[in-house]
């Protein structure tokens, strides 16, 4: 293995609270009725079409993108004062460089976005790239992100592993044939997991850190 690579939102860091809000304007701005908590958190990971239709039955793609234009503009307002990282999140990235091997963080949030968290959280100088969904024309969990980050890291697929928290992250990988680790610090469950190929599936970041150095 040369290359670590991360999804960001339930898997390095937390965004919950400034997504809530994106997703609450989004819907309002479009007229929808409002949207409950954990219906919205449910659909974080997802890219914002599919999240618009998982929480309005409306895949209309010309809605899909008012929606994301909504969602940005108040993203640009909240979300980089919004997130964190995950407790143990900064010490699993300075393990990993000290090994020798590169980062990446592949996300549907917006690259410069990523950046600017990293930037505020002192942890720009543990990531080598970030691919967010400003810089391809599919998003996961089509395999382009992964492929992407790849090229950027001056790696081979196979020799890649991908942590992510959701079943849109483990699709991603497979399709890319990149390795899987999964971590539950999200909203989705063990056993959805564990119907995609998978090389370890940990309660968190940590744990999931230490049980792959074993």
């Amino acid at each position: 293995m040369k290359a670590v690579v991360f999804d960001f939102d339930y898997t390095l860091g937390d965004s919950t609270e400034g997504i809530l809000e994106c997703l609450s304007y989004g819907l309002e701005r479009l007229g929808f009725p409002p949207a409950g908590r954990e219906d919205m958190r449910r659909t974080i990971g997802l890219s914002l079409g599919p999240a618009l239709e998982a929480l309005t039955g409306c895949a209309d793609r010309d809605k899909a993108a008012e929606f994301t234009r909504f969602f940005m503009e108040k993203a640009d307002e909240v979300m980089v004062a919004r997130s964190e990282l995950f407790p143990g999140s900064e010490e699993v990235l300075r393990d990993i460089r000290s090994r020798g091997l590169r980062t990446g963080i592949v996300t549907t949030k917006a690259s410069y976005r990523i950046w600017k968290i990293l930037d505020k959280c002192g942890v720009r100088e543990l990531m080598d790239a970030v691919v967010g969904c400003n810089d391809v024309k599919n998003e996961k969990p089509h395999p382009e992100p992964l492929l992407k980050a790849a090229e950027l890291l001056g790696v081979e697929l196979t020799d890649m592993l991908y942590i992510g928290d959701s079943a849109v992250d483990a699709k991603c990988a497979m399709a890319a044939g990149v390795k899987f680790a999964g971590v539950l610090t999200g909203t989705t469950s063990r056993e959805e997991l564990e119907r995609y190929p998978h090389v370890c599936i940990a309660r968190d970041l940590t744990t999931l850190a230490g049980e792959l150095a074993e």
